[in-house]
């Protein structure tokens, strides 16, 4: 039928019909800062003839300002940014689409920076290849080899490594080899189906889309040909129906369909479905595709499927084979790559977000995080930007899940900040396939919540909003020695620099009641203030049980007896035990009373809370 630039000029629609019957490939390029990814990408565009005229002189214009008279700039074709442009990196991941005669592809290229790698993650979770670049000159580094394991976790099966800048080597092949022989070497634990090397010049042309007779030691394929001969429809996991309900479709009292992508499997009309968490079975009347019936239709199309029975389904849903069904589990254990600039904080819930449902979720435990040096496992309490850890969740209710290595759409979730509404995190569930009988499946679907009640707002999230941790201020001393007078001073010291504190007042001689009061507002993120009478050791000692010892903060109002006494004549002074482990020490003899106020607040300064909690 000619080639794809005959078609477009003598026949635009059967070209379009050719397009769209033309098999997909996405692939990612990656690699570390300045490895040429930007540039490789560039030449592929305009070696595949996917340049327009106004973009290619926009760029040889942008090239020669750059002071390049001689050569084009393939880089700017892919760096929109005007920051990327001024700097000569990639920041964002950019999305460019060609097409040849036998495929068609998107490419996203992502950032070098160790700063960017979430933004690498994006751009790989739905890769069918990836394209590393390393520095002939540099070798495998430290991004290289972090950019390879993410890759690797998310699932991408085809791996090219592309040794990049060989013109600056002179070709030379024992360079290549070390490079390929170090690198195979550290891929070989990881999840790839097959690793292919490249000695390329991006910059020049040599064996992007054809080979370059600079490297007749080569005897593989160009890139162009890898990526157009790869192996890509085995990737699809064609044996596991899974279908998340993305809405239900009810345009009259005649047609009730439940629409969605199918994320594995196939399904044919007349098959047997169950849909979860109810269980409830029924067969498949009808399959509709763009509007029009079909017989069968598979992974990733989004179809609208009709049922025989009437059965109570919505969002969130999902539709399996009775004899094929998913993990269904409130507790799962996966590799979370951490996006954000927050740390992870296990105190707090977040909002997971699996195929089409969203829930409350915890990140309970951190078995261990990554070291990008070593690739060891190494303790973790937190994960900070960019860490790859594994970790246990759990859910507000069940997750339909398939292990990651086995099905990538349903394998795959993110976390959401719920206070900032950004992604935090993207996990990759791990385990095996469940050996539990479809009953004892279908009680973990309908049963409640994993979680035990409790507060949502972690420690941080408080500090982050007070600027402050919660404590109990305990104002121990005799009768008549100013503690109230202190505790209001205290108060509206704090007030005026912008802290939350409150006094405990209480409501009669009980002391459980002021420290449940004392417990709850600490537990909020105030400072709460008591001057309760404890003249007892063992009166503190409850108040240090109840509270917390960490957030117990006791001061003693150490002031002189005789002018206690004289201050409060009929009150109790005997029996008093002096405290010797108070956190401050002050006197409120005449005229001192902010004098005190001043070194109570500096004792709160230097014991740290003021300072945001590490984890």
């Amino acid at each position: 039928m000619g080639t794809d630039a005959d078609l477009i000029k003598s026949d635009i629609r059967a070209y379009l019909d050719k397009y769209e019957q033309k098999e997909l490939l996405r692939f990612v390029a990656v690699g570390s800062v300045d490895d040429g990814k930007s540039t490789l990408i560039g030449r592929l565009l305009h070696d595949t003839g996917m340049v327009y005229e106004d973009q290619l002189a926009a760029v040889k214009k942008a090239s020669n300002l750059e002071g390049e008279e001689d050569e084009i700039d393939f880089s700017l074709l892919t760096d929109g940014l005007r920051a990327e442009r001024e700097q000569g990196i990639t920041i964002d991941v950019a999305y460019r689409y060609f097409a040849t005669d036998k495929r068609k592809f998107i490419i996203a290229d992502t950032p070098g920076h160790i700063q960017y790698t979430r933004n690498m993650v994006t751009g790989a979770s739905t890769a069918n290849v990836g394209l590393i670049l390393i520095d002939a000159r540099l070798g495998v580094l430290q991004q290289s080899r972090r950019h390879a394991t993410i890759a690797s976790l998310l699932g991408i099966p085809h791996l090219a490594v592309c040794v990049n800048k060989m013109d600056l080597t002179d070709f030379d092949q024992d360079g290549f080899n070390a490079i390929r022989d170090e690198f195979a070497e550290f891929a070989k634990d990881l999840s790839f189906k097959d690793v292919t090397f490249f000695p390329i010049s991006a910059l020049k042309g040599d064996n992007i889309v054809s080979n370059s007779p600079k490297t007749p030691w080569h005897d593989g394929p160009n890139i162009l040909e890898y990526l157009e001969n790869v192996p890509v429809a085995a990737d699809y996991n064609l044996e596991d129906f899974r279908f998340p309900v993305q809405t239900t479709l009810r345009p009259n009292l005649n047609y009730r369909g439940f629409a969605g992508q199918i994320s594995s499997g196939t399904i044919k009309v007349g098959d047997p479905i169950m849909t979860l968490p109810s269980g409830k079975t029924s067969t498949v009347e009808a399959i509709d595709l763009l509007g029009v019936p079909v017989q069968e239709a598979f992974c990733p199309q989004s179809v609208t499927i009709r049922l025989a029975d009437e059965i109570d389904t919505s969002r969130g849903d999902m539709f399996v084979k009775p004899e094929n069904t998913p993990n269904v589990q409130r507790i799962t254990e996966a590799h979370l790559v951490w996006m954000s600039e927050t740390a992870l904080d296990t105190e707090k819930s977040y909002l997971l977000k699996h195929t089409t449902q969203t829930m409350r979720a915890e990140v309970e435990h951190i078995d261990w995080k990554l070291d990008m040096d070593t690739l060891e496992h190494v303790p973790a309490a937190t994960l900070d930007l960019n860490d790859i850890g594994y970790v246990r969740i759990s859910c507000t209710r069940a997750l339909y899940t398939d292990p990651y290595a086995k099905n990538r759409a349903t394998g795959a979730f993110i976390l959401i900040d719920s206070a900032t509404n950004n992604t935090v995190a993207a996990g990759m569930v791990g385990g095996q396939s469940s050996l539990l009988e479809l009953e004892d499946l279908l009680k973990e679907a309908r049963a409640g919540s994993a979680l035990p009640p409790r507060t949502q707002v972690s420690t941080r999230e408080r500090y982050d909003r007070l600027g402050q941790r919660g404590a109990t201020v305990w104002l121990t001393g005799l009768p008549g020695s100013g503690r109230w007078a202190l505790a209001y001073a205290l108060e509206r010291r704090l007030f005026d620099e912008g802290r939350t504190a409150t006094v405990i007042v209480p409501t009669g001689e009980d002391l459980d009641g002021v420290l449940s009061a004392a417990r709850a507002a600490t537990d909020a993120g105030l400072i709460a203030i008591c001057a309760f009478p404890s003249p007892s050791k063992a009166d503190r000692d409850l108040v240090r049980e109840k509270v917390g010892a960490e957030r117990m903060f006791q001061v003693f109002v150490n002031t002189d007896p005789a002018l206690c006494l004289e201050r409060r004549p009929n009150a109790e002074h005997e029996g008093f035990e002096a405290p010797e482990d108070a956190a401050v020490e002050v006197s409120l003899d005449a005229g001192r009373l902010l004098a005190a106020v001043g070194e109570v607040l500096k004792g709160l300064s230097d014991a740290g809370q003021f300072d945001r909690p590490s984890h």
